[in-house]
C-alpha cells in the first residue's frame, strides 16, 4: 500500500483545527486503490462547539458517523463547514477524482453539492453501514469497506484512467492554469474534456484548476511562506493579485492577508 499523504490541503486553518479534533488517513489496498484515493477518520471531544471549515476537493466522499447514519457527499463546489459538539467520530472514504462515477457508472455531476443516503446508491448499502458501525478498528472498516468494493469493481476504463492522469497533472503542477494548456498537454479537445469533466469528477476543468490553485494558494498563506501576494498571486496563473483575493474571500470568506494574519496568530498560540 502507498502511504496516504500528510498534506493540510483542503484544511482551512488547519493548526486551529488540529487543537479542536484529530485527523488521521489509512492508504487503500491496491485493488481499492484504482478508485479510493485514502480512508480518513475525525475524532473531537469538545467542550465547546468548533466549526470546521473545508475547501473541498473534486472528490466524492462517502461517510459513516454516528450518530447520522452513511452518505454519499457529492462533489461539493462551496466552503464546507461542520459544527462539532460535544464526542463525535466519522470514518470517511476519499475517492480519486472520478473514481466514484466509474464504480457506479453514475454521472457524477447529477449530485454536486447534494449529500445522498448510502442506500440510494447502492441497495445493500444499508447492510455495509451495520458492518462497518461493528467493526472493532479502523483497520477492520477498511477491509469491509474493500470487501464490499470488490463486488462493485469497475472493468478497466480507460476514459477514467485519463481523467484520473489529468486530474493528478492539475492538482501537482501549479504552472497549469489555463484549461488551454491542459488540452494542449494532453492532446484531448477541449468538448471532449468538458464532456468527461462533467460524467465522471462532477465539476468543469476550470473549476478543477482554480480550486486546486486555491489550495496551493490557502496551503502557503496558513504555513506563513508568502512574502508577496502579487508574486503569489502570478505564480497561480491570476492575472493579478486583485483577482486573486477577490476570488480567495469569496471561496474561503477572507482576503489572503486576512487568512494569513489569522493562521500567523495561530502559529504562536502553538508554540508559545
Amino acid at each position: 500500500m502507498t502511504e496516504p499523504t500528510n498534506s493540510e490541503k483542503g484544511i482551512l486553518h488547519p493548526r486551529e483545527q488540529a487543537r479542536h479534533r484529530s485527523l488521521n488517513r489509512l492508504a487503500a489496498g491496491p485493488e481499492a486503490g484504482r478508485f479510493v484515493e485514502w480512508y480518513w477518520i475525525v475524532e473531537w471531544d469538545l467542550d465547546e462547539p468548533y466549526t470546521a471549515e473545508v475547501l473541498p476537493f473534486p472528490a466524492v466522499n462517502v461517510t459513516f458517523e454516528q450518530p447520522g447514519g452513511a452518505f454519499v457527499n457529492g462533489v461539493c463546489t462551496r466552503k464546507f463547514e461542520r459544527e462539532l459538539r460535544g464526542r463525535g467520530r466519522a470514518f470517511g472514504v476519499k475517492f480519486w477524482a472520478g473514481g466514484f462515477g466509474a464504480i457506479t457508472g453514475l454521472d457524477v455531476g447529477s449530485f454536486r453539492d447534494e449529500v445522498l443516503p448510502l442506500s440510494a446508491v447502492f441497495p445493500d448499502g444499508d447492510r455495509l453501514t451495520d458492518l462497518v458501525f461493528e467493526a472493532e478498528s479502523d483497520v477492520r472498516r477498511r477491509a469491509v469497506f474493500e470487501a464490499f468494493l470488490h463486488d462493485h469493481l469497475a472493468p478497466p476504463d480507460p476514459s477514467y484512467e485519463l481523467v484520473r492522469e489529468i486530474v493528478s497533472t492539475m492538482a501537482a503542477d501549479r504552472s497549469l492554469a489555463r484549461v488551454d494548456e491542459v488540452t494542449e498537454r494532453f492532446d484531448v479537445p477541449i468538448r471532449t474534456l468538458q464532456r468527461l469533466f462533467r460524467r465522471y469528477v462532477g465539476v468543469g476543468p476550470k473549476w478543477v484548476l482554480r480550486r486546486y490553485r486555491l489550495h496551493d494558494g490557502a496551503e502557503l498563506l496558513a504555513q506563513g511562506e508568502v512574502a508577496e501576494l502579487a508574486e503569489l498571486s502570478a505564480s497561480l496563473g491570476y492575472f493579478d493579485q486583485a483577482h486573486f483575493s477577490n476570488e480567495f474571500k469569496q471561496q474561503i470568506g477572507l482576503t489572503p492577508a486576512e487568512y494569513a494574519a489569522r493562521a500567523a496568530a495561530e502559529r504562536q498560540i502553538t508554540y508559545r
